[in-house]
């Protein structure tokens, strides 16, 4: 505990005015009304599969995904197109954990390439303070079948080990690449069936490169009933292994999936059995960090508020400065403006993960930003009531 008395001030989350404080009237009517369609589930619906088909037969839909959801939720098709949202940000004091948006890729090139850019990209962040770190998909860099099969214990071919080494080659390059940087990598995690296989890697990778700074983070899916005691475990190895655990915390975004899989095929749903569990779970995350902080790096991932205003009160508590190494504050890129922002003006490390890529490329992840939107109980109704309530604030309702 600090001998300083640090000073808090509350956080008013409401507080619209300092959260949509960069966006143009035009922008801010943009996200109101797609937010508004968005509140309209079977829309919503409709509208992912319809893209997914068109863009699969080659169909001009392209233009209305950019103007639409892709502006709300991307940064642009390239680094350098991003480059304006980044500045941005950092203007309001948050900085950026870049993400270049494809995923679940089956061809050695396209894997290949993935690395190429990943490493562009930490060359990039090394040498701006608005980006402190990247992240990446497993499946941006190795087949998930091929994980799927590891996850599984089943014997490899020779050509499926040769895959595989090439996979964790890509993932030790980027790893050792960040290492000799001033810039950190975030692992996604993915489904359930494919995770183990990420787990024994992204961790084998932190035993390695995370001896004196946190390089590699790993991220633990709360909304899985297993994932606490798993975070208790990471961080025992971590203290006998002698490296820093670094964990991103998060909710969860494959629980529809995840559910379906498991009905379908007969095996216990890894899922919560609801969403006081999923809270539950995740707080107790936050509080597990908090106490062992010494030992341990943590991005509170999320777009609850009450959560958020959980670690800030624990924060308070523990009398931790504000702007304490160890802990971050982020959210998505178009989502919870009024936690970043509001986080960002009170001093708190803020940050948004920036997502960019080609349109087609990041398809997947922006139907997941939809759907999250509409299941999610209570997020899409605050994030149009508070765009309501700007709207008004500037008499543009």
């Amino acid at each position: 505990m600090s001998t300083n008395t640090v000073k808090y001030t509350p956080i008013n989350f409401e507080d619209t005015e300092t959260a949509f404080a960069p966006k143009s009237n035009g922008q801010l009517r943009r996200a109101y009304w797609l937010f508004r369609l968005m509140n309209q589930s079977k829309l919503v619906n409709l509208g992912t599969h319809v893209a997914t088909w068109a863009l699969k037969l080659h169909l001009p839909i392209k233009g209305i995904v950019r103007k639409t959801i892709y502006q709300q939720f991307c940064g642009g098709e390239s680094v350098e197109k991003s480059q304006k949202a980044v500045d941005q940000l950092y203007a309001f004091g948050i900085q950026t954990i870049l993400d270049y948006g494809v995923e679940a890729k089956q061809r050695e090139k396209d894997f290949d390439k993935t690395c190429r850019q990943l490493m562009e990209d930490i060359q990039l962040a090394d040498e701006k303070k608005a980006i402190p770190a990247i992240s990446s998909k497993i499946t941006a860099l190795a087949k998930f079948d091929l994980l799927e099969k590891i996850n599984r214990k089943e014997a490899l071919s020779e050509a499926e080990k040769a895959a595989w080494e090439r996979a964790r080659q890509r993932v030790r390059q980027l790893s050792e690449t960040a290492h000799g940087s001033s810039v950190s990598i975030y692992f996604d995690a993915e489904e359930s069936w494919i995770q183990d296989a990420i787990d024994d890697l992204v961790m084998e990778m932190m035993s390695q490169y995370n001896k004196e700074d946190a390089i590699i983070y790993h991220t633990i899916q709360l909304y899985r009933h297993d994932r606490l005691e798993y975070l208790k475990k990471c961080y025992e190895r971590a203290k006998e292994e002698g490296f820093i655990l670094a964990v991103k915390l998060v909710r969860g975004a494959y629980m529809e999936k995840e559910r379906e899989r498991a009905a379908e095929q007969g095996y216990p749903s890894p899922i919560q059995v609801d969403k006081a569990h999923t809270d539950a779970d995740f707080n107790a995350g936050l509080r597990f960090c908090m106490e062992h902080l010494d030992q341990i790096v943590f991005c509170n991932a999320s777009h609850n508020q009450e959560s958020n205003a959980l670690l800030v009160e624990l924060m308070q508590e523990k009398q931790i400065p504000k702007n304490h190494p160890h802990i971050y504050f982020a959210q998505l890129y178009g989502m919870s403006d009024h936690l970043s922002f509001n986080l960002a003006d009170h001093g708190y490390n803020a940050a948004k993960y920036v997502v960019y890529g080609g349109v087609k490329d990041v398809i997947p992840y922006l139907i997941r930003r939809a759907r999250e939107n509409t299941s999610v109980t209570g997020q899409l109704s605050r994030e149009l009531g508070l765009l309501t309530k700007e709207m008004k604030r500037r008499r543009l309702l």
